[in-house]
């Protein structure tokens, strides 16, 4: 299979969101978790000793030696698991398919964090650093395509961008990369800037509208959000599904549309999941977009018997790993670190996927044009 085939056959698979994979009767043992509703094929494994943790991964594909590797990499609140349904079909088109659960999320090390510790191991050049590890510890030099999800979209393309002799073609699904920041150019003769504030921003725009608004990501830096998110009033599982529904194609206002600009009053009409209210955490921002009972029982790309993964995986770590991705990403300290690779681009080939309903590409103007 050439790597047009693949990204070709990545882009016409269904993933989590279209149709139910049945397990066996006795459940697959060979998971750590999803073992009622993960099918035999796929099985677990923790790789010890990548860039100083244990990584978790499901894998399938593995049973034949010299197989090329495809790499999935999930996002947020996601775990490997999120790629039950994509993982099989890969493997048997011949691939070795290796979707780990990234550190802070599920069965991998970093998990057990607190708001105040370190960050630097959740810098998007680390996670590079983790994905090499990983694929080297496993026995590979490179592989033949890297496909991420929402936040694993960035982690995808920095894999690709700042490694191309590994990472052969990648795969961006729902979130746009936007490229290595610049660098100021041209600006020898140009008067000192003052170091002070900037003045005001988006943040403080959108807390100035009628309706006071912030931006998800914003919220996801805060001390409270995981907090609100793992111990939410309605329950972590209400709250997931809750989550996941007002973000789906089944909630029926999700029709997006490009922003004209990235000012407060465009991004004031995004779906509250993503520019919230201002006095209220994501919990509270949900719950209202509950489905009912016979809507839950009727969804066939997440039944309750799979979201309860999540909610037990998440029950057990909270969301803090995860979040500190955001406050890295909101931090110049780490985004400076970036520029390293300004003006470089991705030169392998590269597929970008979303849903048809899916905001996602549209939080920032032109962000899919870039």
């Amino acid at each position: 299979m050439t790597r047009r085939q693949l990204l070709q056959g990545i882009a016409a698979m269904p993933i989590s969101f279209a149709g139910v994979v049945s397990a066996t009767a006795q459940g697959n043992r060979d998971v750590a978790y999803g073992g009622t509703s993960l099918p035999a094929g796929i099985r677990s494994r923790l790789i010890n000793n990548v860039n100083g943790i244990t990584y978790h991964v499901l894998e399938a594909g593995f049973e034949g030696p010299a197989r090329p590797c495809v790499l999935l990499i999930h996002g947020f609140p996601e775990l490997a698991y999120s790629w039950r349904r994509v993982i099989l079909p890969l493997a048997r088109a011949g691939f070795h398919v290796i979707a780990p659960d990234l550190r802070g999320y599920g069965r991998s090390g970093g998990t057990d964090v607190t708001y105040d510790d370190n960050l630097q191991p959740f810098t998007i050049l680390n996670k590079v650093r983790d994905m090499l590890g990983l694929l080297s510890a496993i026995g590979y030099r490179s592989v033949a395509a890297v496909v991420g999800h929402d936040h694993g979209s960035g982690v995808a393309a920095w894999c690709a961008l700042a490694r191309p002799d590994v990472f052969r073609s990648v795969v961006l699904m729902s979130a746009p990369f936007a490229g290595a920041p610049a660098l100021p150019f041209n600006t020898a003769s140009d008067a000192p800037k003052p170091s002070a504030s900037r003045g005001g921003n988006v943040d403080d725009d959108l807390a100035k509208l009628p309706v006071p608004r912030k931006y998800y990501q914003t919220y996801y830096t805060t001390r409270p959000a995981n907090e609100n998110m793992w111990h939410p009033p309605q329950g972590i599982h209400n709250f997931l599904r809750a989550y996941y529904h007002f973000k789906s194609a089944d909630f029926k206002d999700n029709k997006p549309f490009a922003l004209t600009a990235n000012s407060a009053t465009e991004m004031s009409k995004l779906p509250r999941y993503y520019v919230m209210d201002l006095n209220k955490g994501m919990a509270e921002t949900v719950s209202p977009e509950m489905p009912s009972a016979s809507a839950i029982a009727a969804c066939k790309w997440l039944p309750e018997e799979e979201l309860r993964v999540y909610s037990s995986e998440y029950g057990r770590t909270g969301f803090q790993g995860g979040l500190n991705s955001y406050r890295v990403n909101r931090d110049a300290k780490y985004s400076a670190e970036l520029q390293l690779f300004a003006g470089r681009t991705i030169d392998v080939p590269a597929a970008f996927i979303a849903g048809k309903s899916d905001w996602g590409p549209y939080q920032r103007a032109g962000a899919v044009e870039t």
